[in-house]
This record gives structure tokens, sequence and C-alpha cells, in this order.
């Protein structure tokens, strides 16, 4: 049974020899933002200003300490101890007092001690990514005049972008008090301010301790804990080498984004529908492939091939010798579909034949295809999910480009015509995702992507015509319900509607609405438009059997 310790200890404590906090290479990076950041200092400014004798607690940390040892692995209470020792340093350097700087200045570093063996440290050590950095910037006695001067953009990391934000935003507040309320403060600090310390000297229990504590610092995600386990199970120099490894993946896609990747692997790894949380079945349908004994090999052969391949996906970028363009061109047309369900085939993909380009193509034509698919069929979740599970199964299996998922039936085909038939435009979800394909396809140009920040959708036969319009003319009332909301009477414009010009009549509405700033439209699909004279029930039901008839054939419907 590991001996578990629960404690009130004074800040002053906190930041004293009797404890050396290490920010261990497995935990995420320092993230606070400035709200959070200027939070902290205003309940502080609260509570001095309520003046009373009360102790003040700043919430709890917890620890992998043994006992009568000062090291001390953080597992929760990061964001706030790395907060907490800028604030301190911000004090430090702008008090004018040699005495009290001095004290500050203990409180953020070990000064050493000859009689006690102690040799001159920092009170915490941030990740070895950003040690030196916070080190030579927060921790040295005047540094953090220099630390405000840098310009964020020359600073290689998101942790020490957060320490610069934070220590500007905190130093704007404490420049304007006057002297003796910053000493006030120190004085609070010092005297009436406390953390609950729970330290236990085995992590598995300091894991399950922080999960079921309510803490006011930034959750540890899931990704975060098995961190803790695969880089914890390596010798110290494989763990910073694969810590490294680890955090340059979770850079380059984001947290959000580096976290979805993990709920990917576990469908990829386990190629059936999620039934429980990702804490609970990534341990057992990935991690048990790995530990014990091929932590390192998870770092090298799964978080950074896979990472790469989810950057290659998200930005299109994947490259080759030839025909990369084309896999990039499916890369944008998927990223149109509205949900991610895909992205473990994907991914798949790349990971066992990202040297091949042309097969790539094939199976992305084939992924597309049944993604758009089940896309305007409005298939839900579930059983979207289960047809990428069989898909991956399948695709385990050996059977590539033959795997029976990527059929359609016929039924299935033709459902799917029979959406593209229909009142598309009243399908707000697939309406702007067919009309954009179809554009690509009259263009010529695979994957084309167009810099507009809008495009809308819109009518040639408007909704409403106005009294005595042409439109009443050259159509019935029930040619106008029946063409107005299908494929072959829809334009994309790359502007927000005009209710009253969308229903100019149709020479008007070609000069005046769908024509670009600079001349005719960028959109194929509405450059088509402009080349007709008039706008006629007979013209729409060949305009609506050619596209729908492209449609077709690029589906093989």
């Amino acid at each position: 049974m590991q001996q578990l310790e629960a404690q009130e200890v004074s800040l002053h404590k906190v930041f004293s020899s009797d404890y050396d906090f290490r920010i261990p290479d497995y935990q995420r990076p320092y993230a606070w933002e400035v709200e959070q950041a200027t939070q902290l200092l205003n309940d502080l400014e609260e509570a001095l200003e309520r003046g009373t004798d009360e102790p003040y607690f700043l919430g709890s940390i917890v620890l992998v300490k043994a006992k009568g040892n000062a090291t001390a692995e953080v597992i929760d209470g990061q964001q706030r101890l790395t907060t907490l020792t800028i604030l301190l340093a911000l004090l430090r350097d702008l008090t004018d007092d040699p005495e009290l700087r001095s004290d500050l200045d203990k409180l953020v570093t070990e000064p050493g001690n000859k009689v006690r063996r102690l040799d001159p440290r920092p009170r915490l050590t941030l990740r070895s990514r950003d040690a030196g950095f916070f080190q030579q910037y927060v921790q040295t006695t005047g540094a953090t005049e220099t630390l405000r001067t840098l310009k964020e953009g020359a600073l290689p990391t998101d942790a020490q972008k957060s320490v610069q934000r934070n220590a500007k935003a905190l130093h704007a507040i404490l420049a304007d008090w006057s002297e003796e309320r910053r000493l006030d403060l120190v004085q609070m600090l010092g005297e009436r301010t406390f953390l609950v310390v729970v330290s236990t000297p085995d992590l598995d229990s300091a894991h399950r301790i922080f999960s079921v504590m309510n803490s006011r610092g930034l959750d540890l995600s899931p990704t975060d804990i098995f961190k803790s386990h695969i880089i914890g199970a390596l010798d110290a120099q494989t763990s910073q080498e694969c810590a490294r490894k680890w955090e340059d993946a979770e850079e380059a896609l984001g947290r959000d984004d580096f976290a979805d990747l993990f709920l990917h692997l576990r469908m990829v790894f386990a190629m059936k529908r999620a039934e429980r949380e990702l804490l609970k079945e990534f341990p057992e349908q990935v991690l048990s492939h790995y530990l014990p004994g091929k932590a390192e090999a998870f770092v090298n052969d799964v978080v950074v091939p896979y990472a790469d391949a989810y950057v290659q996906i998200r930005d299109a970028n994947y490259a080759a010798a030839s025909g990369a363009e084309q896999v990039n061109a499916w890369f944008k047309r998927l990223q149109q579909v509205d949900n991610n369900d895909w992205r473990p085939a994907a991914l798949w993909a790349l990971r066992n034949h990202g040297d091949d380009p042309a097969w790539l193509d094939r199976f992305f034509a084939a992924l597309e295809r049944l993604s758009a698919s089940m896309f305007l069929r409005r298939v839900y979740t579930t059983p979207r999910v289960t047809r990428y599970a069989e898909l991956l199964r399948e695709l385990d299996a050996g059977k590539g480009l033959d795997a029976p998922s990527f059929g359609l039936t016929d039924a299935e085909k033709a459902e799917t015509l029979a959406r593209l038939n229909g009142d598309i435009y009243l399908v707000t979800k697939t309406r702007k995702y067919v009309l954009l394909r179809l554009d690509e396809m009259l263009a010529g140009k695979p994957g084309v992507s167009y810099d507009h920040p809008l495009i809308t959708v819109e009518h040639v036969l408007p909704q409403n015509p106005k009294r005595g319009s042409q439109w009443l003319r050259l159509f019935t009332d029930e040619q106008r319900e029946r063409w107005i909301h299908r494929l072959g009477n829809l334009v994309l414009l790359n502007r927000s509607k005009n209710s009253y010009a969308q229903n100019y009549d149709f020479i008007e509405k070609k000069a005046k609405y769908f024509t670009g700033r600079h001349g005719v439209s960028t959109f194929a699909l509405t450059s088509q438009v402009l080349q007709h004279q008039d706008w006629t029930p007979e013209l729409l039901q060949k305009r609506q059997r050619r596209l729908v008839g492209l449609l077709a054939d690029e589906w093989d419907l």
C-alpha cells in the first residue's frame, strides 16, 4: 500500500527547499491564457481587500514525492505553480526595496546552503524544452523586463508564448499598484495563502487521485495520461528523446487535433465503434500492444508517422515526385463533408501506402465516393461509423482497393441519385458540397478551392418573383414548384444574399447579380449560366440532366 499524504501548506513553505518541483516531460506544456492568469491575481486581490486574517486557499496540487525527499514530480498543478512563479518574479523585479527583492528571489530560486548541502537551483523546473527559457527570463533577478520586450513570434514554443503573454498582462496590473499595495500582497502570499498538497510516491496512485479531484487548473487530457504511461516506461535518455518527438507532433497538430488523432488511432487499431470513453478503451485496444517493453516503438511507429499523416490530410500537403496534386485534391473534397469519420481509413492508407501516390489516388476516389454517398443520404452516426469500421477490417485483412465496404448497393446508388435529383437546396448541409464538387468538375481543376470568405448558394429562378415579373410568364406555378430548389437552378456566389436583387429578371440578374466585382463570376458553375440568353423550363431540364449525369458518372451511380 503506497503512503498518501495530504496537507495544507503555506505558500512560503511551498516555495522553499522542502520542494524541488519538476514538470515531467510527459506532461503537457504550460497553457494558461491571460484570462486565467489575471483571474488568479484578481482572486488574490479580492482576498487582500477583504482585509481579514482568514487563510486563503489557492486550490490543490498533486505530486509524486517520496517522504523526506524534496524532488516532486507535478502531476496536477503545473499551471498554478508556473503562474505563481511568474507573479513572484514580477513582484521581485518591481520593488525598489533590496531586502524585499532578496526575500522574493528566494521564493523563486533556491539560493543554496553549504551547511545543508543545497546547491542553487530554481524552485520550479519546467519541461526540458522550456526550462532554460523560464530560468533565463523569469527566475533570474531582473529578467522579467527583458521577457516583456521579446518578440512573441520569435519564441519557439506555445508554452513560452503563454509565459510571456501572462507576464505582460500581470505586469500591466501590478505596475499600476503602489509599492505599499504590492507589499501587502506579498505579505498575504507569505502569511495566509495556502495550497493543499497531495503527494504519493506512486505515479499510478497520483493519476487516480488527480482523476477524482476538482482542480482549478486545465485538466489533463487523455493524451497526457497516455503520454505519462509511455514516457514513464522508458529510461531517462530514451524518455527525453521520445518526449521531444511526442511534443513536436503535438505542436504540429495543435492540442485539439492531437486529441482527435488519438480518437482516430483507437478506430484504426480496434476497427470497431467506440463503446466507452477513450481513457478506458485506448489502453486496452492500443497501448496494450506496446506496454510493457515497446513504449519507444509506440512513439516512433505510431505517434510520429500518424501525426505526420494527419497533418498531410488536414493541410492537403502530401508530397511525392508525381501524383501528389490528385491526392491532395481528394483531401480537399473530403474535408467538405460534415464529419471526420472517414479519417481513420485515410490515416491507415497514408501510413501503409504513403509512398504510392497512384494507389492513394484510387483509394481516396473510392473513399470519397462512399463518404459523399453517405453524406447525401444523411446516414446517421452509428451505421456510418460501423461501415468505416468494416472497411478498416477489410483493409487490415489485405483486401485493399477491392474491399467490399467501398461498394454501393443498388439501393444506395438509387437513393443517392434521388437525393441529387430532389430539392437539394432545402438540404442545407449537403447543397454546397454538391455544387462545389460540380464546379470543380466543370472548371477542370482537381481540388480547386476559392479564397473567398463567403460562398453562398443562390437561385437563378427566384423563390419569390415580383408581380409582373418575366418569371411569372415563363414558368407556371407548377413548373416553379418543380424546379425552384433543384440542382439545375442553383449557382454559387462569393457574396451575401441581396433579397431585392434576387428577384431581378434574368437579363438584369445576370448583369447585376451573377457577375463579380471585376467581371464574370469566378465559379464555373455560375459563369455557364451567363452564356444563356433566357432561362426556361426546357433549359432547366437539360441542365439538370447534365449536372446530375456528371455526378452520376463521377460516383458510378
